[in-house]
Parts: C-alpha cells; sequence; structure tokens
C-alpha cells in the first residue's frame, strides 16, 4: 500500500477504526478490519485483519509508515488503542463528537461498495485469503483515486 501514498506532512493526523466482517461463517466466522486513515488526504495508509484485541492493534500500528506515525491519532474508546498507541499522541473520542468522522464514513464507503462487507447479506467471504485480496484490491484502487485528485 506504501507505493501509491504521497509524503508524509508533520501536521498529518490519522484516524483509527475498525469494522467487523465475515469470513467462513456468518456467525462464527467474524473477522475485524483495522484501518488508518490520513485526515489530509483521505487515503488509508495501513490496514490489519484479525480479532479485536490488542494483537492486532499492534499490528495495525506497525503497518502504518514511520513517516505518518509522528502526529496525532484519534479513535474511539477501544481499550486496545489505549494499550498500544503512545499517549501523548493518541486522542480517543467519541465518534458523534467528530474526530473521527472520516474514517466512520469510509467505514460506510466500503459497506456499499463491497458486498461482502454488508452486515446482513448472503454474500461473505469464504476463504481467508480471498477476503484480505478483495479488501486490498479495494484499498488500492480507493488510495489511487484520491492520489489523482491530490494531484
Amino acid at each position: 500500500m506504501e507505493t501509491t501514498l504521497p509524503a508524509a506532512q508533520p501536521d498529518d493526523v490519522l484516524e483509527l477504526d475498525e469494522l467487523w466482517t465475515f469470513v467462513g461463517h456468518r456467525r462464527r466466522g467474524v473477522v475485524w478490519l483495522w484501518l488508518a486513515l490520513c485526515r489530509r488526504t483521505r487515503q488509508i495508509v495501513a490496514y490489519a485483519l484479525g480479532p479485536r484485541n490488542d494483537a492486532t492493534a499492534r499490528l495495525l500500528w506497525a503497518r502504518i509508515p514511520p513517516a505518518y506515525r509522528q502526529g496525532l491519532l484519534y479513535t474511539d474508546h477501544l481499550e486496545s488503542y489505549h494499550n498500544v498507541l503512545p499517549a501523548g499522541q493518541h486522542q480517543a473520542r467519541y465518534p458523534k463528537r467528530g474526530p473521527t468522522h472520516h474514517i466512520e464514513r469510509f467505514n460506510n464507503t466500503l459497506r456499499q461498495r463491497l458486498e461482502r462487507l454488508v452486515r446482513k447479506t448472503l454474500s461473505f467471504s469464504k476463504c481467508p485469503k480471498m477476503h484480505e485480496i478483495t479488501i486490498q484490491l479495494f484499498l488500492h484502487r480507493y488510495n489511487l483515486k484520491h492520489q489523482k485528485i491530490l494531484n
């Protein structure tokens, strides 16, 4: 994903959030998609798939390019964010108060454009690898579109 990202600016702000998806079985196969969005460029700078725990939060943090890790980080109040993200940069807010509205809007876009992420559907991924490839492809195309807008 890094190849389509513009250079990070010192004042870049990231919004982090997670949304649930299904893989394998609609009731037992919940997999969380964790995302980090740059507020300035509206591009996704990193993602991670996994359970809703500290290990996946660490994976997301590790996948964020180092240049983007310098600014403020807005999240909701999920405990894993408090456990993993640097306290001096991390600000947890409630979604209705504004600081994470870009990533929340992106989550809605993702659910609208990828049928397998819709909450109540018969179309859900049966293979974890194909689930990730589908998400990677969407994120890559989304970032390319927003890079063209920036240029």
